[in-house]
């Protein structure tokens, strides 16, 4: 695992602008690959680690943030931004709505702002880590400097049932 400061996204950018302390992380990735190998080639327990997901509702799109291991509660996210049901977009859309790419996808700096969810299981960490806005880049941070970034809020959006 290598800390650098090489190449900035606009994620990094963004929390630059904003005094928002972070850490990058940078590993070697051609392609897209899960979160889960990610975490296991930095070493990282899947706790830390945080995944960006898009959903599209009635009317608009929505960003979750979720531990890696854990499935997203469609209907629980849903309630969560005030919706009757929201499904995941088609990866070939996540280009075209957010300005990043599959696996390199963060909600800080999207195109446009979405209504944002940090999973509840992040409140009271000291740092989490999340894509840093390409594949190739994780960035370490508190769940407070995500949502002040990404203009979020808390929400328990994973199911309950899952691993």
């Amino acid at each position: 695992m290598s800390k650098s400061k090489e190449i900035k996204t606009n994620a990094m950018r963004i929390l630059e602008s904003m005094k928002i302390p972070y850490t990058q992380y940078t590993y070697q990735c051609d392609e897209f690959v899960d979160a889960i190998q990610i975490a296991d080639q930095l070493g990282l327990p899947y706790e830390k680690v945080y995944k960006t997901l898009v959903t599209r509702g009635a009317h608009d799109y929505f960003v979750f943030v979720i531990p890696i291991h854990r499935e997203l509660d469609l209907k629980a996210a849903a309630r969560s931004v005030g919706e009757k049901s929201v499904e995941m977009i088609p990866v070939k859309d996540i280009n075209a709505v957010t300005g990043y790419i599959r696996g390199g996808c963060t909600a800080i700096g999207m195109k446009k702002q979405y209504v944002t969810r940090l999973d509840a299981s992040a409140e009271g960490k000291p740092a989490i880590i999340v894509s840093g806005g390409r594949i190739g880049s994780q960035i370490e941070l508190s769940p407070e400097g995500l949502l002040t970034a990404a203009q979020a809020t808390y929400a328990d959006v994973i199911r309950q049932d899952g691993p």
